[in-house]
C-alpha cells in the first residue's frame, strides 16, 4: 500500500521510505510518502521516488527475496545497504529506460536526486571521518544539491547519527551497474536483461563482494551453455 509518513515522526523524517511486510505475511509492504509541510518538497522529483522505494525498487527486492525458500533466512529477512540502497538507487535510472520519467523536468528530478547521492559521499566522509560540523555538511548540501532547507537539515541529522549509511547508495549502484556493463560486454548480443535481474534478485541480501562473485559465475555459466549451444549447431550444420 501508499500510505504518508505518521505524523509524529514526519517533521524529522526523509522524503520516503518502504516498510516491508512482517514476516509472517499478515501485513503487507507499505510505501510511506512525506507529506509534512508540501510546500517545502520538490514534487518533480516523485517519480524517482516511488522507482527507488516502490517497484522495481526496494518492495520488488525485499518482496522477492523474501521468496527464495532455498535461500537461508538470513539472506531472505536481512538488509545490507549497499545491495538494497545499491538496487534501489540502480532502479531510479531504470527508469529511463523504462520510459517512467514522461516529462525532462521528471527526468531532471532523478538527476537531483544522483547529484544527491553522489554528495552523500562527500558528506559521510566529512562528517565521520574529516572532523566536518554539521554547519558545513548543511552548507555543501545547500550548494550542491536542489534540496529544500527543511530536507538539507533533516538529512545531515540522518547522516551524523547513521555513520557509513549513506555511502551505501552509491556504492552499490556503481557496482551494479560494473557488474551490468561487464556482463553486457561479455555477452554481447546474447545478455539477456530480465536473467540479469531476476539472477541479481534471486540472491537475496548479499555483500557486494559476494554479489560480484555470483555474477562473475553466472557471466560464466551463460558463456558456457552459449559454447555447448553453438557446438551442437555446428554438428547440425556437418550432418547436412
Amino acid at each position: 500500500g501508499v500510505a504518508p509518513v505518521p505524523d509524529e515522526i514526519a517533521p524529522f523524517y526523509t522524503a520516503g521510505r518502504y516498510v516491508p511486510a512482517s514476516l509472517d505475511a499478515r501485513r503487507g509492504g507499505y510505501y510511506w510518502v512525506n507529506t509534512h509541510e508540501l510546500g517545502s518538497r520538490t514534487l518533480y522529483t516523485l517519480p524517482a521516488l516511488t522507482l527507488h522505494e516502490a517497484a522495481p525498487g526496494h518492495h520488488t527486492q525485499i518482496a522477492l527475496a523474501a521468496e527464495q525458500d532455498d535461500q537461508p533466512p538470513f539472506r531472505r529477512n536481512d538488509y545490507i545497504s549497499a545491495f538494497g540502497e545499491g538496487w534501489a538507487l540502480y532502479a531510479e535510472k531504470l527508469g529511463v529506460e523504462m520510459g517512467i520519467y514522461e516529462t525532462p523536468y521528471q527526468d531532471f528530478g532523478r538527476l537531483t536526486y544522483e547529484m544527491w547521492r553522489a554528495c552523500r559521499l562527500v558528506i559521510d566522509t566529512g562528517i565521520h571521518a574529516m572532523g566536518w560540523s554539521r554547519e558545513q555538511a548543511q552548507q555543501y548540501l545547500a550548494e550542491n544539491t536542489a534540496l529544500s532547507i527543511h530536507e538539507i537539515t533533516t538529512e545531515v541529522d540522518r547522516y551524523i547519527s547513521w555513520p557509513a549509511q549513506a555511502l551505501s547508495y552509491k556504492l552499490g549502484e556503481y557496482t551494479i551497474w560494473q557488474l551490468r556493463r561487464d556482463a553486457e560486454f561479455r555477452l554481447g548480443a546474447d545478455f539477456d536483461i530480465r536473467a540479469f535481474h531476476d539472477f541479481i534478485l534471486a540472491l537475496g541480501s548479499v555483500p557486494l563482494d559476494i554479489l560480484k562473485d555470483e555474477v562473475g559465475r553466472w557471466v560464466e555459466e551463460q558463456l558456457a551453455a552459449l559454447a555447448v549451444e553453438g557446438d551442437v549447431q555446428t554438428e547440425h550444420g556437418s550432418d547436412t
